[in-house]
């Protein structure tokens, strides 16, 4: 019996808002790395809505309730993939997007009105802020802040020099 420890995964924070299409876009990223490190890097999602987009918190908000039910990748890429739909449709494109996935709509729409999850979405918000995000998708890897608002060119292998000198580390 090995008395080591499996090493913890690397953690990539992605700060993301729901109703934005550079946050859809970046997925492809987010796939790519999931491809490649499997489970030796966690991709958490944290929660970034800007004022701009009107949906975006009630947005985040679902996302939260989304994890509740057991399905928060799902339920992100699936609003993330109508983003332009929600700028139209609003908080019922939220209920939508649950019914599809088999989640319970009513606890949805529930948890919209009473806010259950607002203080998670405020404290990521908050964070993101003390840190110095200022757009989304912003990640956060060991430390380091990259800004994916204004590119993404490179940002993908940035990350992944991080992932590789981290995992290397590791041993």
């Amino acid at each position: 019996m090995s008395d080591s420890t499996p090493a913890a995964p690397v953690v990539l924070d992605v700060w993301c808002e729901l109703q934005c299409p550079d946050c859809h876009h970046a997925l492809t990223d987010v796939h790519a790395l999931r491809a490649r490190y499997g489970d030796r890097i966690e991709i958490r999602l944290r929660h970034f809505p800007l004022e701009k987009h009107k949906h975006a918190y009630a947005a985040a908000q679902a996302a939260e309730e989304a994890a509740a039910q057991g399905k928060d990748w799902p339920y992100i890429e699936a609003v993330l993939a109508r983003t332009a739909e929600l700028d139209r449709a609003g908080e019922p494109l939220l209920i939508e997007v649950a019914g599809e996935l088999g989640l319970d709509t009513e606890e949805f729409d529930t948890a919209l009105i009473d806010g259950r999850h607002m203080l998670i979405v405020d404290a990521d918000q908050a964070e993101g802020k003390a840190i110095g995000v200022t757009g989304t998708p912003t990640y956060v890897i060991d430390g380091e802040r990259l800004d994916g608002g204004k590119s993404q060119e490179g940002l993908r292998e940035r990350i992944e020099a991080i992932a590789d000198r981290l995992l290397a580390e590791q041993g």
